[in-house]
């Protein structure tokens, strides 16, 4: 059973960010609830940073909180087409802040790069975009994209094109 005060401050905390980002006019991305009744669920929209592969994309994700947030990550997966070295071909989102905060036993990331309460949406959000314009293909969530980014960026470019296009049909 879920600790009702946890799931009260958690709720407290996405009211209080969803509303801070729903006011904001940012143009690298938009949230919004899956479900008006449901905080722990939210439609993320990000659009291809300027001056990348990505660029003219628009990108739809979903974001899953858990009902202890900020304390544990959220879950962050693109349900529009992507192909990235940091994203699983499920469209989960790999990177180091949605990773819990414990000791990474492979001794490649420092806990101070992984989650921590201090971390936002928002922070989660220019990270992802980051990540979009410099993968990491050293720990890559899709091998045959890390290995496409390294040995063929013609043809990785070809194929971020094809998502871009259908990110853009879908919309």
């Amino acid at each position: 059973m879920e600790d009702s005060a946890s799931i009260r401050a958690a709720s407290i905390k996405l009211r209080k960010e969803l509303k801070e980002l729903s006011n904001a006019s940012n143009p690298a991305f938009s949230v919004g609830l899956v479900d008006e009744d449901n905080l722990f669920e939210w439609n993320v929209t990000l659009f291809g940073p300027p001056d990348t592969h990505y660029e003219g994309g628009i990108f739809k994700a979903v974001m899953k909180f858990p009902k202890n947030y900020p304390f544990e990550p959220p879950t962050l997966r693109f349900t529009s087409e992507m192909w990235h070295p940091n994203v699983y071909d499920d469209g989960r989102v790999c990177i180091s802040i949605l990773h819990r905060a414990e000791v990474d036993l492979s001794g490649y990331e420092d806990l101070g790069e992984r989650w921590s309460p201090a971390q936002t949406v928002e922070t989660i959000l220019i990270s992802v975009i980051a990540m979009l314009s410099s993968p990491n293909d050293e720990s890559p969530a899709n091998i045959d994209a890390a290995k496409m980014w390294r040995e063929n960026k013609p043809a990785y470019r070809r194929k971020v094109q094809r998502c871009v296009e259908r990110s853009m049909e879908d919309w």
